[in-house]
């Protein structure tokens, strides 16, 4: 069940746990994965990626489209300035805890019909960052070199789950979702989406409002809510954020603020996610309605783009 994979990865990401340390549990569970060490001039972090075969997907020669679930996150500590596993970890925790279901499903016989390329990274000594309404958590390494090995060009629909505590906007337990984004468009949150958040949690779907700042590449002195949605700036695929929500401002370096049931929760939402998009019965956008506009507007791919001179 996911509750118990979110509890494992949990206990796998705490301490001082390292990129290569998650790898080789994660290979024991006979799964694909690929790390990589990237350095850079405010700190280190090890990228793990992890590949689910579908039944019919397309690394086998098959047709059913990939979903991508990045877990998106500062650190999983702030170390030495927080003791213990941060608010932040949520993404990782839940990408790792995602993937730890999707293998044991395979083993019992529930394989999906399309491949799932997982993507996080894990770094316990991230720096923290000043953030109004609460302290964030930084980066280890700059926010392009994050996109570069978390966001894959297989990846036909991008689901990003990252801890989204620290604002007065969404004030809910639990997770909520964004609309969907795509090519610089915010566009309608998808009916299809609204209906598994409804069944996976048995309340009414929660949607985290953004601007069109939110969906801009960091550093360009812009208001961000946090880097949920900063995958949609490196792919022309659609990318809905998953987002672990509080009723109050929780800082992203506080620790002893990971809820495992809700955590659980996003888990089995982009499962069923994933379930969705491989055997073509969810669609995060309308095709038709998106070359419309685009037709008539032109297109917002300048809102991917770097600040501009």
């Amino acid at each position: 069940m996911a509750l118990q994979r979110v509890l494992d990865a949990l206990d796998l990401l705490d301490g001082w746990a390292t990129g290569e340390s998650v790898a080789t549990h994660l290979r024991g569970q006979g799964l694909e994965v690929v790390t990589t060490p990237v350095s850079d001039t405010t700190g280190a972090t090890t990228f793990v990626r992890i590949i689910v075969p579908g039944s019919n997907g397309r690394r086998g020669g098959g047709s059913a489209p990939t979903t991508g679930i990045v877990g998106r996150l500062g650190g999983v500590g702030a170390r030495p300035a927080q003791v213990g596993m941060v608010s932040d970890a949520d993404g990782a925790v839940a990408a790792i805890a995602t993937v730890l279901e999707l293998a044991k499903m395979a083993e019992r016989g529930d394989v999906l019909a399309g491949d799932v390329v997982v993507a996080t990274h894990v770094c316990p000594d991230a720096p923290t960052q000043p953030h109004d309404p609460v302290p964030f958590m930084g980066t280890p390494v700059s926010m392009e070199i994050m996109n570069l090995h978390e966001v894959d060009a297989s990846m036909e629909a991008v689901f990003s789950i990252d801890a989204t505590k620290g604002n007065r906007i969404l004030n809910r337990r639990g997770f909520a979702i964004t609309p969907t984004v795509k090519e610089g468009w915010i566009l309608p949150v998808a009916a299809g989406l609204v209906d598994l958040c409804e069944w996976v949690t048995g309340r009414p779907a929660a949607v985290l409002p953004l601007s069109s700042y939110d969906i801009t590449p960091y550093g360009n002195g812009l208001y961000h809510v946090n880097s949920i949605l900063q995958p949609a700036v490196a792919t022309s695929a659609p990318v809905v954020g998953v987002a672990l929500t509080a009723e109050t401002a929780v800082p992203g370096s506080a620790t002893g603020a990971n809820h495992p049931v809700d955590l659980s929760e996003a888990v089995r939402f982009v499962i069923e996610c994933a379930k969705g998009v491989g055997a073509g019965t969810l669609s995060l956008y309308d095709p038709v309605e998106f070359d419309r506009a685009v037709a008539r507007y032109g297109t917002m791919t300048v809102l991917q783009e770097g600040e501009q001179p």
